[in-house]
């Protein structure tokens, strides 16, 4: 098979594991309040745990002001300020999408190690596709929350193992009788995007409503994107009862351009000729979701309160895939029903101030997907995968003394797996497959967290812990798990839908400075995994990687040198080595050994102008498939993002430059399993333009 095939297909593979909008299910509001504040905002490194509470960890706070102020076009790019976060993008980097986030260093299955949290409500789906978090108003959005390491494990269960990202929205509650907000904004590419939200509050009763929608070219042919997003939710709040509705639906239609061709054995370089152009002229991915939960917060008695939610979200998939070695196409149904009742206990124990956060957490998903060479043809393999999953947690921090806090949690979750595959002998393009082994599996995890925090002065503090956790084999790899064919004689070769968990062990310690206008936090971290999950290029299967080990230190830093002028920066060493194995000590591919940020906010007039600047750096990283490290480098490269805005009575508008010195640049790359020195590279744009002005009702 020739090196080309190679990248093509583990092109296809990346993008069937490619981030479909999962639909998330959250309340959107404005706050045009929050925008008035003539200082700068504090960038607050110094929490010590998420809104729930995990001591220990390494926890960075992104505000809303930040949010709102930054250059940065995407949330991807707004949390890689963030000392450790590193990106990677397939698709020419348009408003975000296939942009994944990876919290140290998991490179290729970073989405499947990295936890999505909507209001500490996991929503991370059963499948590969990692959350979109273009279909997150940055407007809705009162902070994120980023906690590193796999701590997270014992409060939210699966794919915690590299962090957390809890994204809590603006309520609404309390907020004016009626309030409305639209903004627009044009940019490069032909990039057109609209919004509007609005807020309704009569006593203890409360709405929001928020659509928005994005049309684009994309950088590069192939690249077309239609996205369009609709989310509404009614409260009520009163003294000692809440409860919610959500409902919510999505739309997008995303060209796939595929990769651009370097091969000096044949004097091609598709990035020097063509750096735009597409292999893949006529793939596309659509997706369509429809979404809702409900729940409510009762306060059984002083300092007791029972919390229960549950949703059902659906999720329609369909893509196609154009080529002359045969085409294929996929059309899948993932539909997910949960219930997470839990409790919050905040009484004192022998005399010291607890929190116990104890609950059950229950999820059911169904996986059908329809796989042959075109959409609404015969299919040549059916999947129906069914998973189940009951876990029960609890954890508890504790007061030891007034400067002193301490917590251990575990979680226990019990797993019942059933998968089939069937295989149509007469479908077109069937020229022999055969069907996977079916499997029935129940199986049994855990998590543990113990973490430690103690303020030494009122301006420095340590903070260390240790935590193991857990990640299952989601439907994709399952599906995709055993060779399909003799690498050899291409016969066909039955999978077998088995893989085994992935487990990890990790330990951090670290510092906290708050002085005045000075913040600092800095941690040093060792993580140690097993049966790590991969995808093998050269069978095109999932498989379990020898041992593997992570470790470095991450510090950021923010600096207010006068009420207008605020300063901010981080740097982390992040590395991802085979432990074990034929590839012992070298390098785990896609992962930078040094990522660094930088950035001003300047507010030159009472915001009615306000500058700000940021800056991205990260180290080579090896491509994909590059296990060996015997094939080239990713290079390392840095870009830098201005903006200029400001804020007139009910007025504000933005002009923003992303990339401002049209560095050509790309930060994923598979290499070819046969040739040395071929590589497919997706490469992202260069200088672009974004204006966007806005009215507050």
């Amino acid at each position: 098979m020739s090196s080309f095939v190679s990248a093509t297909r583990r092109s296809r593979a990346l993008l069937l594991a490619s981030s479909f909008l999962p639909g998330c299910l959250v309340a959107f509001t404005t706050d045009a309040s929050a925008q008035r504040a003539d200082t700068l905002p504090t960038i607050d490194v110094t929490a010590s745990r998420l809104s729930d509470g995990i001591t220990g960890t390494a926890t960075s706070i992104i505000t809303a002001d930040d949010i709102r102020r930054s250059p940065a076009t995407t949330i991807q790019e707004i949390i890689a300020q963030v000392p450790g976060v590193q990106l990677s993008s397939l698709y020419g980097g348009v408003n975000g999408t296939g942009t994944s986030v990876d919290l140290r260093g998991f490179g290729a299955t970073a989405t499947s190690n990295t936890l999505l949290l909507i209001n500490g409500r996991r929503v991370n789906d059963l499948d590969l596709q990692g959350v979109d978090f273009s279909t997150i108003p940055r407007d809705s959005i009162e902070r994120i929350e980023v906690t590193r390491g796999n701590s997270g494990a014992v409060l939210y269960g699966d794919n915690a193992v590299g962090g957390v990202i809890n994204i809590v929205t603006k309520k609404g509650v309390g907020g004016p009788a009626s309030a409305m907000r639209v903004e627009a904004g044009a940019g490069s590419f032909a990039q057109r995007i609209g919004s509007v939200s609005a807020t309704t509050n009569t006593g203890p009763w409360s709405t929001s409503f928020f659509a928005n929608g994005i049309t684009s070219q994309g950088y590069r042919a192939n690249n077309e994107l239609k996205q369009g997003t609709a989310i509404g939710e009614v409260r009520y709040t009163d003294v000692d009862f809440s409860s919610f509705l959500n409902l919510s639906v999505d739309r997008r239609h995303l060209g796939l351009p595929g990769g651009r061709l370097v091969d000096p054995s044949i004097g091609v370089n598709q990035l020097l000729t063509d750096r735009r152009g597409t292999a893949t002229p006529f793939d596309f991915g659509d997706q369509q979701g429809a979404n809702a939960t409900a729940g409510f917060t009762k306060t059984l008695t002083n300092g007791v309160e029972l919390i229960v939610d549950g949703g059902v979200r659906n999720k329609q998939q369909q893509a196609v895939f154009f080529s002359s070695f045969g085409n294929s196409a996929i059309d899948s149904v993932l539909q997910t029903w949960s219930l997470t009742p839990r409790l919050r206990i905040t009484n004192p124990v022998f005399g010291l101030a607890s929190t116990i956060l104890t609950g059950i957490d229950y999820y059911d998903a169904a996986y059908g997907s329809n796989r042959g060479v075109a959409l609404g043809g015969t299919p040549i393999h059916v999947y129906d995968l069914r998973q189940r999953t009951v876990s029960g947690y609890f954890q508890q921090t504790l007061a030891l003394a007034p400067s002193t806090d301490f917590s251990y949690g575990g979680r226990i979750q019990g797993t019942n797996l059933s998968a089939r595959d069937t295989v149509n002998p007469n479908a077109p393009g069937n020229f022999g497959a055969a069907a996977s082994i079916p499997l029935d599996t129940n199986e049994t995890n855990h998590a543990l967290h113990v973490g430690l925090e103690h303020r030494l002065t009122d301006m420095f503090s340590v903070f260390a812990r240790a935590a193991s956790a857990y990640r299952t084999p989601n439907v994709d790899e399952r599906v995709s798990s055993g060779p399909s064919f003799d690498p050899v004689t291409f016969a066909s070769i039955p999978g077998n839908f088995t893989l085994k968990t992935q487990t990890s062990n990790d330990v951090e310690g670290g510092f906290r400075v708050k002085a005045g206008a000075l913040n600092v936090q800095s941690s040093v971290y060792s993580m140690n995994l097993t049966n790590e999950l991969q995808f093998d290029p050269v069978q095109f299967f999932n498989r379990n990687l020898d041992p593997t080990h992570r470790y470095g230190s991450e510090t950021s830093a923010d600096f207010r040198a006068t009420e207008t002028l605020l300063v901010r920066g981080g740097v982390a060493l992040t590395r991802a080595v085979f432990r074990d194995g034929p590839f012992a000590g070298r390098d785990v591919p896609l992962v930078s050994h040094f990522t660094a940020s930088a950035g001003v906010t300047w507010n030159i007039w009472q915001n009615y102008l306000v500058l700000d600047a940021t800056a991205r750096y990260w180290s080579e990283r090896r491509m994909d498939n590059d296990s060996a490290n015997t094939r080239p480098v990713i290079p390392a490269n840095a870009t830098v993002d201005l903006k200029l805005s400001g804020i007139y009575d009910r007025y504000f508008w933005s002009a923003s430059v992303n990339n401002l010195f049209d560095v050509k640049y790309y930060d994923y790359a598979v290499a070819s399993t046969f040739t040395p020195g071929r590589f497919n590279a997706y490469p992202l744009p260069g200088r672009s333009f974004l204006v966007k002005a806005g009215l507050n009702f």
